[in-house]
């Protein structure tokens, strides 16, 4: 799994040498913010149902959609909020690399779900953080990296 220790070990590997100056500050800089993503991690733990709940009442509100899709958006988007956490934890992307974003697009498209929805849901999750009555606002930044790398992904 990718973290950000084991992606600067990696990029040095491959590229034969020892890690730079300029690797070690990386690294460093991830152990900085590791309590401000552990903050957002813990935040998320504590409210992930609440947070899946309100971006799927946002997202399909009261609208005739079939139910069953509802139901894997749901669970999906709760499976990709915990994917979040891990990395929150580790400090890389790898779990969402891994584990979320890898093949997802044909998932979502095989069971013919609207990409959209998801982007909207884990749009509205982001945008609706609220700072600093959940997270501080570094921990707040962490999370809000991670939406957006996902959606990114989804785009």
């Amino acid at each position: 799994m990718k973290s950000a220790v084991t992606t600067v070990i990696s990029s040095a590997d491959a590229s034969g040498r020892f890690p730079t100056l300029s690797d070690i500050e990386s690294v460093k800089g991830s152990f900085d913010r590791a309590s401000a993503r552990l903050e957002s991690a813990e935040t998320l733990a504590a409210n992930i149902d609440r947070f899946t709940s309100e971006s799927l009442d946002y997202v399909y509100g009261n609208n005739s959609y079939d139910q069953a899709n509802k139901d894997k958006c749901s669970r999906d988007i709760n499976h990709y909020l915990r994917l979040i956490n891990y990395c929150l934890v580790t400090g890389g992307t790898g779990p969402l690399d891994e584990w979320g974003i890898a093949g997802m697009r044909e998932v979502i498209r095989a069971q013919q779900l609207p990409t959209v929805a998801y982007i909207e849901a884990l749009t509205f999750i982001r945008d609706k953080v609220n700072v600093p009555g959940e997270m501080s606002q570094q921990a707040a930044t962490e999370f809000k990296s991670l939406l957006d790398y996902l959606i990114n992904a989804l785009a």
